[in-house]
C-alpha cells in the first residue's frame, strides 16, 4: 500500500508517555494506527489498558474518533526469553555495573520500532511515532535522539521507504508531558491519562494515587508521582491571584 503523508502509526504501550503521544497524533494526523508489543513484561496489565485509552480519547473530540484508526498488538515473546531484566523477570530492580537500571531491555526500542516500520509499510502510513525521551528517563540508550535518527535512516534505506520517527517528548520532562496532554485535550484528557494509563514496573494498580495507579516506589512511578508534583505546583502558580 502506498504511504499517505498524512498517516500515522504510533507505538502505545499503554502508559503515560504514548497516551500523550496518541493524542498528539490524533491533532496532527487524518489517519493514525497504534500498535502495541506483548514481550512478556512483568507489567503486562499496561496492555489492557490501551482499549480503555482509545476509547476515551475518541470521545473527547470528534475529529480524534474520526482519525483513530485500528490497533495492531503483536506478540515478541522472544524479547522476553532473551532478555534477563527487571521487566521481564521477578528480580529487584538495581544499577548493574554497566550502569544501566536492570530494567533496561537490550534492543528493545530498535527492534520495536523496526516492527512497527515493518507493520507501517504495510499499511501505507508514513509517519511513526514514539514516546523516547532524553530528560525523565533512566539512561536508556535507544531512547536517545541520536539513536532514532540513526535508526530511521536505517529503517528507510533498509525498506527504500520514507518514514518519518516523532518523539515529541524527546526533549521534555514527566511535568511537561502532562501540560502538553492538557494543551491537545484539555483537563479531560489529563483525567483520562491520569486514571487509565500505567506506568508502574511493577505492574501494580488497585489504589488510584492523585498522579494514577502504581506501586509508588519504583523509578517509573517515582518518575510519575514527581512529574505529576511539578505539574500541579505550576497549575497552582499559574492560577494564583497576582497583585
Amino acid at each position: 500500500m502506498p504511504a499517505s503523508s498524512d498517516s500515522a502509526l504510533v507505538v502505545f504501550s499503554g502508559g503515560q508517555d504514548s497516551a500523550t503521544c496518541l493524542a498528539w497524533a490524533l491533532s496532527r494526523f487524518s489517519r493514525v494506527e497504534t500498535l502495541g508489543f506483548d514481550y512478556g513484561q512483568r507489567h503486562a496489565v499496561e496492555l489492557s489498558c490501551r482499549e480503555t485509552l482509545r476509547d476515551g480519547m475518541a470521545l473527547l473530540q470528534p475529529d480524534w474518533k474520526e482519525r483513530l484508526g485500528p490497533d495492531h498488538t503483536l506478540a515478541l515473546d522472544a524479547l522476553g526469553k532473551v532478555s534477563d531484566t527487571a521487566l521481564t523477570r521477578d528480580t529487584a530492580i538495581t544499577l548493574t555495573e554497566s550502569g544501566l537500571p536492570s530494567t533496561f531491555v537490550p534492543g528493545r526500542n530498535l527492534i520495536f520500532l523496526s516492527f512497527a516500520a515493518a507493520l507501517a509499510y504495510r499499511r501505507g502510513l508514513r509517519h511513526i511515532v514514539t514516546g523516547v525521551c532524553e530528560t525523565d528517563y533512566s539512561g536508556y540508550p535507544d531512547c536517545r535522539d541520536d539513536t532514532i535518527k540513526a535508526l530511521q535512516v536505517a529503517l528507510n534505506l533498509g525498506m527504500a521507504s520514507r518514514f518519518v520517527l516523532h518523539t515529541p517528548l524527546m526533549w521534555i520532562d514527566k511535568a511537561q508531558t502532562w501540560s502538553l496532554a492538557e494543551s491537545l485535550g484539555g483537563e479531560a484528557l489529563v483525567t483520562l491519562i491520569n486514571h487509565e494509563s500505567h506506568s508502574c514496573y511493577l505492574g501494580t494498580r488497585g489504589t488510584l494515587y492523585p498522579w494514577g495507579h502504581g506501586c509508588g516506589t519504583c523509578p517509573a512511578c517515582e518518575l510519575r508521582k514527581a512529574g505529576w508534583s511539578a505539574y500541579e505546583a505550576a497549575r497552582h502558580k499559574d492560577s494564583a491571584p497576582h497583585g
